[in-house]
């Protein structure tokens, strides 16, 4: 496990050292990536309400549990909820718990290389005048020769990290880039709203359809707040199990999710103000950001910079996240092997890149197996399990102990959600995805990678 110089389990330096790499870990591509276009797909702003709505009913009591088991054990996800189930008096099998939401983390960390690859792919094209002609940027990614190297780069940038362990590294890194994300974030939207139609896009974000609503929109919703919010991987759990007594979960959690749904909403009036500007269908997928928005970049004036610094945004949200990612799995195989943390983020690390390389070499591979198995199974599988072991397993004075810094409204919001709002909710939402998968014949990701 993560151990401080003294040989004991270490901890943040200070609560914001935990909330910074918490919001690091959540305010992810899915933020600037997919919030934006599954906003488009699923009819705008009535698309807004419902995923703020499943934040506050499933993410976020789900996130205090994680960050109370994680803290309550002092251990990796699966060691802390076989911990707590066996003082629980129940069978030490629950834990599958973390076995579930690590193994969906890891899985999920595979293809966001890729992907974050391709970001810093696109960052460097613009700040090297990429985005002066169409195919500037596609001439960095071309070939998956190069797109193997970046995701190489990437992840190697992703080991090195998390190999210098809790402060000198996953710390370090979150406390000097977020800060930096937010400026950079508040920049380029402060000139998307100046110059591009921002009428267009506030009405757009904030006026709802619900005319557009179905069942696929809720799976939509659910999924991109699992994902977004970063519960049901064990991050939280593994963050949590590096928390000090002190710090009050219950307002620091709230904090998390409230920073994490802003920067989305806030990406979305960087991003369509642009968008209708340039009369570009806002439900145009993935290629919103790496087909149309680079072409618009090249027509505008200083495109290059506001490009460049586009990708640099989503790069620092990528890192931020793919470091927790690993750091889930590391952290477990630290406590029982004894490689020691640098060789064990290397051959992990490793492990991961030879999956996400067969993402680049197959993106049937990516999108059938791995982005489904991660994103449409494991993910909501593991917010479930989460919800019944705090909900149903653990005792309550525990919980409650932990939380005794939480207000009473909120952990009675928080304890009657895990038992009897995030279960049920998620096990239905589930049965739709995979009903929508097998019966559809439709491969994707229905609560997927975001």
């Amino acid at each position: 496990m993560a151990v401080s110089p003294t040989g004991t389990h270490a901890h943040w330096s200070s609560r914001f050292a935990f909330i910074m790499a918490a919001v690091g870990s959540a305010v992810g591509l899915g933020n600037l990536w997919r919030f934006p276009f599954m906003t488009g797909q699923n009819g705008g702003s009535a698309f807004v309400l419902i995923y703020i709505g499943c934040v506050i009913l499933f993410a976020l009591p789900v996130l205090m549990a994680e960050i109370a088991i994680g803290r309550n054990a002092q251990q990796s996800a699966i060691s802390s909820t076989r911990k707590m189930a066996l003082e629980a008096g129940k069978s030490g099998g629950w834990s599958i718990v973390g076995w579930v939401c690590t193994a969906g983390g890891f899985l999920i960390l595979t293809t966001y290389s890729v992907i974050a690859g391709q970001v810093m792919a696109y960052s460097a094209a613009g700040f090297a005048g990429g985005f002066g002609s169409d195919a500037g940027a596609t001439m960095f990614y071309e070939g998956q020769g190069t797109q193997l190297i970046w995701h190489a780069i990437f992840m190697g940038l992703t080991i090195w990290i998390v190999a210098q362990g809790l402060k000198g590294g996953i710390e370090r890194v979150a406390t000097m880039l977020m800060p930096l994300f937010f400026v950079v974030l508040l920049g380029l939207t402060v000139y998307s709203l100046l110059n591009g139609h921002a009428g267009e896009a506030i009405n757009f974000l904030f006026t709802p359809d619900f005319s557009v609503i179905n069942g696929g929109t809720f799976v939509a919703a659910l999924g991109q707040a699992f994902f977004s919010v970063s519960v049901a991987s064990a991050i939280m759990i593994t963050y949590g199990s590096y928390l000090p007594k002190e710090t009050n979960i219950g307002s620091s959690s709230v904090i998390i999710a409230s920073a994490d749904t802003m920067v989305a909403l806030v990406a979305g009036l960087m991003i369509f103000p642009i968008v209708f500007m340039v009369g570009i269908d806002p439900a145009e997928g993935l290629g919103l950001i790496f087909s149309a928005l680079p072409a618009v970049f090249a027509d505008m004036p200083a495109g290059n910079i506001i490009g460049g610094a586009f990708f640099a945004l989503a790069f620092i949200a990528a890192v931020t996240s793919s470091i927790s990612l690993l750091e889930a799995t590391v952290a477990f195989v630290d406590e029982h092997a004894n490689f020691g943390r640098p060789q064990t983020a290397v051959l992990l690390g490793f492990f991961a890149f030879m999956i996400g390389a067969g993402a680049v070499y197959s993106e049937d591979f990516a999108s059938s197996f791995v982005d489904w198995i991660s994103g449409s199974f494991l993910l909501p599988l593991g917010g479930f399990l989460v919800a019944v072991f705090a909900g149903w397993v653990l005792p309550k004075d525990l919980l409650k102990s932990e939380l005794s810094h939480t207000g009473h409204g909120l952990f009675a919001f928080f304890h009657f959600c895990v038992r009897w709002i995030v279960p049920p909710a998620i096990a239905v939402i589930l049965l739709l995805g995979l009903d929508a998968k097998f019966n559809a014949g439709q491969i994707g990701m229905a609560l997927g990678l975001g």
